[in-house]
């Protein structure tokens, strides 16, 4: 592969993820309540930690989402994005294995439904391959477009 089809890959999953993550966090910050909620559903935590987590998260998925549209800080906000796509993959296989039925929450909503309308392996599998373009981001940040190039040359 090409230095120029490696920079344009880097683009694209920089955008791919970034735009994910504040999707996924711009949806939850309308409705705290329920990302605290939905936390609270993966019973994975103590009840205050988790309305702690449900409460920040977003917050957090927005941020990094900027910076990674932006490509500033791209190696960091990829490392913490990746790292948040395991902590996801982590939580949705928990509740499968445990035998919860519960909604991800992962753009929105989240808690309780029915068994017949989890969706896990799919999402296990979006945040898997989110987690890979992460990783692609930390070991060649370098992207066009980028306010890393513009401020840093790199």
């Amino acid at each position: 592969m090409t230095p120029r089809v490696k920079d344009a890959v880097g683009l694209v999953l920089r955008l791919v993820l970034g735009g994910v993550l504040i999707v996924a966090g711009w949806l939850k910050l309308d409705d705290l309540s329920g990302s605290r909620a939905a936390t609270r559903a993966y019973r994975l935590m103590p009840t205050g930690v988790a309305d702690l987590v449900g409460t920040m998260l977003p917050f957090v998925e927005v941020t990094l989402g900027a910076l990674l549209v932006l490509g500033l800080l791209t190696r960091g906000s990829a490392l913490l994005g990746g790292l948040l796509m395991i902590a996801f993959v982590a939580g949705i296989a928990s509740a499968w294995a445990r035998g919860l039925s519960i909604d991800c929450g992962c753009f929105g909503g989240g808690g309780q439904v029915g068994v017949d309308q989890t969706a896990y392996l799919q999402e296990i599998v979006r945040d898997a391959a989110l987690a890979l373009a992460a990783a692609w981001l930390v070991v060649r940040p370098r992207t066009p477009a980028s306010l890393d190039r513009r401020l840093w040359g790199t």
